[in-house]
């Protein structure tokens, strides 16, 4: 496939890029600062763009099969990238006629599942007001994208490491994952790009956990 990938300077987008890479597609990577991404493949075109611009996304998202993305703050000091970022480029592949899209939210956004335990449940109440600013804007950029014409997935993870690629992470369609609190971000990844051939995954929320 053709991809455009944003975010592809942070720890997912990274994996991202190298999997697609990997797996054989042509990847456009959309940075702020392209010496972040130290990456050197025949497949790998980086650009520089303001990701709020649709006007300036419009090229780079125009004929290709899918977009990704993996916008969003990784502090409360940026929260709002992911509804301003996700809102330009919902509009860039509006005016594109680009369908497919696959982001990144997080588990928090989604309710609680079944099963889960009372120690977590506090646990999650703790998050959402410690951090009520970047998950704020996440649920924005959820609605945002349900509200949209694409073809989108959005995954939902709960806590991000740096462990390895495993392929061996649980989804759930619909739903968060009970009793499963964290994923690698190679799994993420690995979990976005399998989602892009994956009909049941459209237009539906998807919980993943390692």
């Amino acid at each position: 496939m053709k991809l455009t990938i944003f975010g592809a300077t942070g720890g997912t987008g990274r994996q991202l890029v190298r999997q697609a890479l990997d797996t054989g597609h042509s990847v456009t990577a959309v940075v702020r600062d392209p010496a972040r991404l130290p990456v050197d493949h025949e497949s790998l075109v980086v650009e520089a763009a303001d990701v709020t611009d649709p006007t300036a996304l419009r090229p780079l998202v125009a004929d290709r099969d899918a977009v990704l993305s993996s916008l969003g703050a990784g502090s409360r000091k940026g929260a709002g990238i992911a509804t301003a970022g996700t809102r330009a480029i919902l509009g860039a592949m509006a005016d594109t006629g680009v369908r497919r899209f696959v982001a990144v939210s997080a588990m928090p956004v989604g309710p609680v599942p079944s099963g889960e335990s009372v120690l977590f449940r506090g646990l999650r109440r703790v998050l959402l007001a410690a951090l009520k600013d970047v998950y704020a804007d996440l649920a924005r950029m959820e609605d945002e994208i349900a509200r949209s014409d694409t073809d989108w997935t959005v995954l939902r993870p709960p806590q991000l490491t740096d462990g390895p690629l495993t392929a061996a992470y649980t989804r759930e369609i619909g739903a968060n994952v009970a009793r499963k609190h964290r994923i690698s971000r190679a799994d993420l990844a690995h979990a976005m790009l399998a989602a892009l051939d994956d009909p049941v995954t459209i237009r539906r929320p998807v919980g993943v956990a390692g």
